[in-house]
């Protein structure tokens, strides 16, 4: 019992920047989906009903600029910054890239099935479409936008003329 134990802890601490990264991740994605559904739904169900590609857009924009403001200060903070230019450029290019997945699942829904009421749209497109977005975009952001892990800190050391 005592190895098992002992193994669940190597493990986990092997793997415990990644869940404490996938949780900032998680919740600044919440933010950020709050932002994206309550946007979506008061253009859907207001000047752009019958514009739901649109009114998807927009609000992807808006949700990826929160997005982004979240990712870069607080999820991915402690790793080394490639330029704010390029991460940003990135960072929106593969939001398209998920834009274009959840975009995907809402025009199949919407004009092929001819599911065409609120609740379909919101569940291809905020619902599938959102899911399938976000693991994409977790791992594209670790893979290309914030890519390098910081290189830990030296400990202070007692003696202040060693150091």
């Amino acid at each position: 019992m005592n190895s098992v134990r002992t193994l669940v802890r190597a493990l986990y601490a092997r793997v415990e920047h990644l869940i404490h990264e996938l949780a900032k991740f998680g919740i600044v994605g919440a933010i950020a989906f709050v932002v994206d559904v309550g946007t979506f739904n008061l253009l859907r169900n207001g000047a752009m009903h019958d514009r739901p590609l649109t009114a998807k857009v927009i609000s992807t924009i808006l949700a990826t600029t929160v997005a982004f403001a979240g990712n870069r200060q607080w999820t991915f903070r402690h790793r080394e910054r490639a330029g704010l230019r390029r991460e940003y450029m990135l960072f929106f290019v593969l939001n398209a890239v998920g834009l274009a997945i959840a975009l995907s699942c809402l025009g199949v829904s919407h004009y092929l099935l001819d599911f065409t009421s609120p609740l379909a749209d919101n569940l291809s497109a905020n619902g599938v479409g959102m899911v399938l977005g976000t693991m994409f975009r977790f791992w594209s952001y670790r893979k290309f936008v914030f890519t390098a892990t910081a290189v830990p800190r030296a400990e202070p050391t007692a003696d202040p003329v060693a150091a």
